[in-house]
């Protein structure tokens, strides 16, 4: 929800105004922009608080009646452990030739 302000004129002769959004829980109007061969749509800070959302965080694209929807998916939490339970003799790699030395390496 947009509140209207007040404004100064400044020595420039400019007006400028601030609007309080409020995006809590709510809603908010955006527009998509071009970015690349691709459109874009910035979210609030609130918004991405709100659903834990951050820079780089994996999320799922959805059409649900006629609405995009944006859904944060959980990043795996991998183990050490788990992964290596997982090799076995037949699927461990074996060793790959690289080549002699190129510089100051150590064999």
């Amino acid at each position: 929800m947009l509140r209207p302000c007040s404004y100064k004129v400044l020595t420039s002769g400019a007006r400028h105004c601030i609007f309080i959004v409020a995006t809590l829980g709510g809603e908010l109007r955006g527009r998509v922009q071009k970015w690349g061969n691709s459109l874009a749509l910035r979210i609030p800070k609130s918004f991405a608080d709100e659903i834990g959302l951050g820079q780089n965080s994996s999320i799922q694209l959805m059409i649900k009646n006629g609405a995009l929807v944006v859904t944060p998916e959980p990043e795996p939490k991998w183990r050490l452990e788990e992964l290596l339970e997982k090799v076995t003799k037949d699927n461990i790699h074996r060793e790959w030739e690289t080549g002699s030395a190129q510089g100051d390496e150590i064999w």
